[in-house]
C-alpha cells in the first residue's frame, strides 16, 4: 500500500487534504481552523467553511478574510449601545429599518457583542432600542439561562455622545 507524501515538505504520511486545492498535507504543514473561529458572522463566506488549508491557500484565501473579521470585531467592541429603556436623547444620524436578532447566547455581554458585530458588519456605529432577554432552561436538576436580543443598527454622532457622557460624569 502506497502512502501519500506531503505536497509541502515531501515527507510520507500526509493525513490531511487542503479544502481549496485538495493537495495532501501532513499535520505539521496544515493550517487547521476550528469551526467556532468565525462564529459572529451572520453568513460565513464559502471559502471559510472548510477546516483544513495548506499554507499557500491559507495565505491567499483565509488570511484576508480573517483580517476583515478581526477588524469588524474591533469595531463591534466600540459600538455605541442604547437600550430600549433609556430616556436620554440619541444624536441619531441614520437608522436601519430592519432589526438585527441574536438567539441562544451564553451570557448578556456576548449577546450585546453579537448585536454590535451585526451592526458593524453593516457599517453602523451604534445599536439602538436594544432589548436583551434571558430565558431559564432546565435540564432535570441543572438550570441555565439562554440569552437573546434584538436591536436596530444605526449611525450616531460619536463626538456628541462622548461629550454628553463627559458632562454627565462632571455633574455627578
Amino acid at each position: 500500500m502506497e502512502t501519500e507524501t506531503c505536497s509541502d515538505c515531501r515527507k510520507p504520511k500526509a493525513i490531511h487534504e487542503c479544502g481549496v486545492c485538495h493537495e495532501p498535507f501532513c499535520k505539521k504543514c496544515s493550517q487547521i481552523i476550528p469551526p467556532e473561529e468565525f462564529g459572529f458572522w451572520s453568513k460565513i463566506p464559502e471559502m471559510l467553511t472548510r477546516r483544513i488549508y495548506c499554507h499557500t491557500c491559507f495565505d491567499r484565501e483565509v488570511a484576508p478574510e480573517k483580517e476583515k473579521y478581526e477588524e469588524i470585531l474591533q469595531r463591534a467592541k466600540s459600538v455605541f449601545v442604547f437600550f430600549k429603556t433609556q430616556r436620554k436623547q440619541i444624536p441619531l444620524i441614520r437608522r436601519s429599518k430592519i432589526p438585527v436578532v441574536v438567539d441562544a447566547c451564553d451570557d448578556r455581554d456576548e449577546t450585546i457583542l453579537r448585536l454590535g458585530f451585526l451592526a458593524a458588519e453593516q457599517n453602523h456605529n451604534a445599536i439602538i432600542e436594544v432589548d436583551v432577554n434571558a430565558k431559564k432552561v432546565r435540564n432535570e436538576a441543572y438550570q441555565t439561562s439562554v440569552w437573546s436580543g434584538t436591536a436596530f443598527p444605526a449611525d450616531v454622532d460619536g463626538s456628541k455622545v462622548e461629550r454628553d457622557d463627559q458632562l454627565e460624569r462632571i455633574y455627578r
